[in-house]
Formats: structure tokens, sequence, C-alpha cells
């Protein structure tokens, strides 16, 4: 499913504008990715936690040049679902997925 199709689904079960709904869901992806830009974890009850992770020094192998490479420490965005979100998933209707 794309972002299209969801702002279009949510238009058409709340009788919102397409354009109003697209603002939202844009103000919404935009507040996630500032936050977790700033270091800040965003956590929706009932879906799940956006978080930042640290990811420690490592070293590396450049497999074209045959060197070593050292990667700094840095973070990565991830998603951690809530209980109740993987719950759903795994007992809901599996006929879908091909």
């Amino acid at each position: 499913m794309t972002k299209a199709e969801i702002i279009a689904e949510i238009a058409t079960k709340t009788g919102i504008e397409k354009g109003d709904v697209q603002e939202t869901v844009e103000a919404f992806f935009k507040v996630v990715k500032n936050s977790m830009v700033g270091g800040e974890n965003v956590y929706v009850r009932g879906f799940g936690s956006f978080i930042v992770k640290k990811r420690a020094k490592k070293t590396a192998r450049n497999i074209s040049k045959n060197t070593a490479i050292i990667v700094p420490e840095h973070f990565v965005p991830s998603f951690k679902p809530a209980k109740i979100f993987v719950d759903k998933v795994r007992n809901g209707n599996k006929s879908k997925i091909a």
C-alpha cells in the first residue's frame, strides 16, 4: 500500500477532502522525522515506536580493494511495533499474502 492509497482510503472513510488528509499525513511524517533527527523517540500507543538506535563503531571490509575501513558510531531510525499490533498481524487473514 502506498502513501497515496493510504490518503485515498482515509479520505473515503472519514469524508475529509484528499488535500486536507494529505497535509495531515505529511505533517505527521514531518513531526516524526524531525523528532528523530533531534534524537527524540516517538511512541504511538497501540501501533508502535519510532526509535533512534545507536550503532557501535566497527571495522568493515571493502571487498573490491581488499582493505579494512572503520565505520564510526552512528544513529539509525528504527520501528518497533506494539505487541497488540504484532498479535493482530499474526492472527490476521493470511490468504491475502502470496
